[in-house]
């Protein structure tokens, strides 16, 4: 895989990612020896997408140096096919980031396993966003219909905004 960073890059480059994270210059990524092995996120991603209640974390929040420390372990655990606590980390005691395995943050976004012998890289998924056969237009009415507080909310925003009234 090209660019894909080494175990080595990420344990140098842990402030660096940081402050991508901070500017919002970066999403999460993977990085491995060769295949994606790990994920780098936001702890904003993590929390979002509900990885607090859906993992045990270590108490504390690791600081860079820590981390460069615990990654070898971390690869190390994977590898060899075990689900290890992910590591959480920024500066300072404050949670700015987690990294996790490849089926760990798969998991944490609710993704498929790729099929026996696929090497997947999870953060670089991409999905089928084709209307199915029976899919129509959404139709704002349509779904207020039963509702009468719903259709006088709707009708307030059309009076607001200068449009006409719906369909009767």
């Amino acid at each position: 895989m090209n660019g894909l960073p080494s175990v080595d890059d990420i344990s140098r480059d842990l402030p660096g990612i940081l402050g991508r994270f901070r500017a919002g210059s970066t999403r999460a990524f993977s990085f491995g020896d060769g295949v994606p092995e790990a994920v780098v996120l936001t702890y904003d991603e993590f929390e979002d997408l509900g990885g607090e209640a859906k993992f045990d974390l270590a108490p504390s929040v690791l600081e860079p140096p820590q981390v460069a420390a615990e990654l070898p372990r971390l690869l190390t655990a994977i590898r060899a096919g075990a689900s290890p606590t992910p590591l959480v980390w920024g500066e300072e005691g404050e949670p700015e980031a987690v990294v996790l395995s490849t089926a760990q943050y798969r998991f944490l976004r609710g993704d498929d396993e790729p099929p026996a012998g696929v090497v997947d890289d999870p953060t670089q998924r991409t999905y089928t966003t084709e209307p199915l056969p029976d899919s129509k237009p959404f139709d704002l009415d349509e779904w207020a219909a039963d509702d009468p507080f719903t259709q006088q909310i709707l009708d307030e925003i059309r009076t607001e905004e200068g449009l006409p009234p719906r369909d009767q």
